[in-house]
């Protein structure tokens, strides 16, 4: 059970985050400051800094925040008793969803990136769980038959950590099957930052009617369909 001491320092730093993301919105992750954090929470900048030591680290939390949210949500759609084309369409469904509701905090995991500011691996792992959700899908698709590998691995293809997310070594899935996968991947999220930053407008009449559409296509891509 947390401390008292622990549960306000989460409280705090909860409190800090929530304004960081305010910040967001207002300015744009370039111009987040933690000294500007600090006045809208009524702390002293080197009050924050006790639990930021710098713009970086805030990003890095914001940045892990984002992708943890979002792939909870992807996790929540996925009914693994559902067939696997309805499961991929309510993944991406779930995944847009988040992105429209949350646009400023997809723009800072998705968008421009930051001006001196590099990711740590410590954001890789978030960064992944849709990735992951997608593999489940992938593994329990290939175990009912539904895809067909025949090439194994291709050398210098693909990395190994696209290997252990897209479906590990579950029978049926091989590395071409992994590249429909990420080209499906890539494909949801350029749709969803087509729709977010403005890039759809005079092409797409029906925008849930286009995302339902492209994301069935792009489930086809991988076989799912």
């Amino acid at each position: 059970m947390p401390t008292a001491r622990e549960r306000v320092r989460a409280e705090i730093t909860a409190e800090i985050t929530a304004a960081a993301r305010r910040q967001l919105a207002e300015v744009g992750a370039a111009a987040l400051s933690l000294r500007a954090v600090a006045r809208e929470v009524g702390m002293a900048s080197s009050a924050v800094y006790r639990y930021f030591p710098s713009r970086d680290d805030l990003l890095t939390r914001l940045i892990i925040d984002g992708y943890d949210a979002l792939g909870a949500a992807a996790e929540d759609a996925d009914d693994p008793a559902a067939p696997t084309e309805q499961r991929w369409t309510a993944v991406c469904a779930a995944v847009r969803d988040w992105a429209r509701a949350h646009p400023h905090e997809y723009a800072l995991l998705y968008g421009s990136p930051v001006p001196g500011y590099t990711a740590p691996r410590d954001t890789v792992p978030a960064a992944s769980r849709v990735g992951v959700v997608l593999g489940r899908v992938l593994g329990d698709a290939a175990r009912a038959g539904r895809l067909h590998g025949e090439g194994g691995r291709v050398p210098g293809l693909l990395g190994d950590a696209a290997v252990e997310v897209l479906g590990q070594d579950a029978p049926g899935i091989d590395d071409a099957v992994r590249v429909r996968a990420l080209l499906a991947w890539s494909g949801l999220f350029g749709t969803i930052s087509f729709e977010l930053f403005g890039h759809l407008v005079g092409s797409v009449e029906d925008a849930d009617a286009y995302f339902a559409r492209a994301t069935a296509e792009l489930g086809g891509l991988i076989g799912l369909a």
